[in-house]
């Protein structure tokens, strides 16, 4: 069997995946992509010697079982929409944005498609999966990244905190996954993507560190249920393309599209 695989966004995640599917994956074939800036994508895929139609983001259902998302979170129901309709897998990265958009997975259901949420920059999503299924009691997150992983949040701007100027480790958020993802919503799809697989984006606790001290992206977790308890740590490094992003996202994403045709699966 072979999916057919489109990619939309082409900046620091979807140009990796681009490329590597372009090299060739088995089980996959890269159809098509999309980019808001159609002119700047086609030069650039050029340039990297990659064949491959730019496409408006709407059209990608019609020429791929599976379409990545890897656009800013504003676009997402844009995308999320026809992919559905269509009755193909929408693998998102923007997985914030589908808190306030939940009816899409009736959507997903009523036309025989599927929402992926790979794991990107986290880890340890299986045993906190699993662990859903007996009594989680409590998940807490604290994450801590350099300040200028965090400029341009919404959160930042509304209460006037200027990321630059700090000198020391200071806790910049306390609250939930759902309030995060309004607050930072290109900085912690990995907090709400941790929330759906465990106990949820109200009751799993959240802390955001500015933290000029560090170089990579670090999340901490700890889970706390009837079946096991568990720590885990993880020091991402941020892409050079965007310090929002770390370089094991594209990674996951590829895994991710893997384990939909390797007849081979480990891990839950």
């Amino acid at each position: 069997m072979t999916l057919r695989v489109a990619v939309a966004g082409l900046g620091a995640i979807g140009f990796p995946v681009v490329e590597r599917l372009a090299a060739g994956m088995a089980g996959l074939e890269l159809t098509a992509a999309s980019a808001s800036d159609r002119p700047r994508a086609e030069a650039r895929l050029q340039a990297a010697g990659i064949a491959l139609p730019v496409l408006p983001a709407e059209e990608l259902a019609g020429v791929a079982d599976v379409v990545v998302e890897c656009l800013p979170a504003a676009m997402f129901r844009a995308l999320a929409v026809p992919t559905l309709e269509a009755g193909r897998t929408f693998l998102t990265l923007s997985v914030g944005a589908l808190l306030t958009n939940m009816d899409l997975v009736e959507l997903a259901r009523a036309k025989g498609g599927r929402i992926h949420v790979p794991s990107g920059a986290l880890l340890g999503l299986d045993a906190v999966r699993g662990a859903s299924f007996g009594t989680i009691h409590s998940v807490t997150m604290k994450t801590r990244k350099p300040p200028k992983g965090l400029v341009g949040a919404p959160y930042l701007e509304e209460h006037a905190i200027d990321v630059l100027s700090i000198q020391e480790p200071t806790c910049i958020f306390r609250g939930s996954p759902r309030d995060a993802a309004v607050g930072f919503p290109a900085n912690l799809n990995v907090a709400v993507a941790l929330a759906l697989a465990g106990i949820g984006p109200d009751r799993t606790q959240l802390e955001i560190w500015a933290d000029p001290g560090v170089s990579r992206n670090t999340h901490e977790i700890v889970v706390d249920a009837d079946s096991t308890r568990f720590t885990m740590l993880i020091e991402g490094v941020p892409s050079e393309a965007n310090p929002r992003t770390g370089k094991l996202t594209p990674l996951s994403v590829l895994a991710a599209l893997d384990g939909l045709v390797n007849p081979l699966r480990i891990g839950t």
